[in-house]
């Protein structure tokens, strides 16, 4: 998965209804940039180096995927569809939001249209009081002094107030913590993996991922399915078994519920394409004694892809072992999983076509996944 970085963003206000355009403006900030790790209260403000009515002013850090640059047209946008029209002119000036790149976790960046840290931070209360609250130990690259130490020495004198009223980070909506135990799964280069750890990060969850890289048998497995596939799937019954008893069983305080990349059940499934009749009979006898003793999901999410775009992706993601799996055995998985979907009615099962959405690229994609799963 790629590397995300952090950045802190400044938020302001001044006509209007200011708490709805600050709520909107996080709102497309979420939906299109990335994960909002942390707001600030809302400040109210005098305007800055003109007279015109009161800011609201608040900073957000958000986690992206995106480059500065990727950031800084997407906030550009996001003004423009809230009716903030930058001028050519010199000066400052009332305006329905104002969207300012303060911080990244990358240091120091100077283009022509970016530079970062804000070059005028350091002199501006509306940004410092807002920042320090979330940011207050972060160390300004250049200045090498903490947010909290700016503020502290700033020249600005002006009267910065906290108001009462809230800004709701808009990934609360989603409560996916009321499912417990999410469980997602997909055939091989599925995504399921980059799905969960992104949930994880995303909503406070203890990740449970399985552990394929560590199994001797699997690389000699596509060598030679016929003579390794018994020993593959009792290792990854028996391993996968251990790790979901050992797992959910310790309750963590600090996460809100669990989220893994696999199920059990895949053994099942994988069993069934692989192994002969006589083997598969031995080999159900022993999933059925291990699997009534596990805690089933409270919401089991299948990705679907196509064939071809697996085949892409496994081609993508370079693993040599994977290189040479045939079109007909990831056809065969999928029907596997869709027969045993259909043969749990008991399940609360959400089945959600990804063929077509690339949810590490597109921000977007990413967001009619959980809203999906939500529902």
């Amino acid at each position: 998965m790629k590397t995300s970085r952090l950045l802190h963003i400044s938020l302001g206000s001044n006509i209007g209804n200011r708490m709805d355009f600050l709520q909107n403006a996080i709102n497309k900030i979420y939906e299109s940039i990335g994960d909002l790790v942390s707001i600030s209260g809302v400040y109210q403000t005098p305007a800055w180096g003109f007279s015109s009515d009161d800011f609201y002013n608040a900073c957000i850090a958000v986690r992206t995927f995106l480059s500065e640059s990727e950031v800084l047209t997407m906030l550009l946008e996001i003004e423009n569809s809230l009716g903030r029209n930058r001028t050519d002119g010199k000066g400052y000036e009332a305006r329905t939001i104002d969207l300012d790149i303060i911080f990244s976790s990358e240091g120091s960046i100077e283009t022509k249209k970016l530079i970062v840290p804000h070059p005028a931070m350091q002199g501006r209360k509306f940004v410092l009081e807002p920042l320090a609250e979330i940011a207050g130990e972060m160390v300004h690259p250049k200045l090498k002094q903490t947010v909290k130490q700016l503020l502290d020495s700033t020249s600005d004198d002006s009267k910065v107030t906290l108001l009462g009223e809230k800004i709701m980070n808009p990934k609360e909506k989603y409560a996916l913590s009321r499912f417990q135990f999410l469980t997602v799964e997909g055939n091989i280069g599925a995504g399921k993996t980059s799905l969960a750890q992104l949930i994880a990060q995303e909503f406070n969850a203890k990740l449970i991922l399985e552990r394929f890289a560590d199994n001797p048998f699997l690389p000699k497995f596509y060598e030679d399915m016929e003579r390794y596939a018994f020993p593959l799937e009792m290792s990854f019954l028996a391993d996968r078994y251990q790790r979901l008893q050992d797992d959910i069983a310790q309750f963590d305080l600090f996460k809100d519920f669990v989220v893994s990349d696999y199920d059990v059940f895949k053994s099942l499934i994988f069993a069934k394409v692989t192994l002969q009749s006589e083997e598969f009979m031995l080999y159900k006898k022993v999933f059925d004694l291990m699997y009534r003793n596990l805690t089933k999901p409270g919401l089991y999410v299948y990705l679907y892809q196509d064939t071809e775009r697996l085949l892409e992706n496994i081609k993508k993601r370079g693993r040599d072992y994977e290189q040479k799996i045939p079109a007909d055995y990831l056809d065969k998985i999928n029907k596997g999983y869709l027969q045993f979907i259909k043969s749990q009615p008991e399940f609360n099962v959400k089945i959600i076509d990804v063929s077509k959405r690339d949810f590490i690229a597109n921000r977007s994609d990413y967001i009619s996944i959980i809203e999906e799963i939500s529902k």
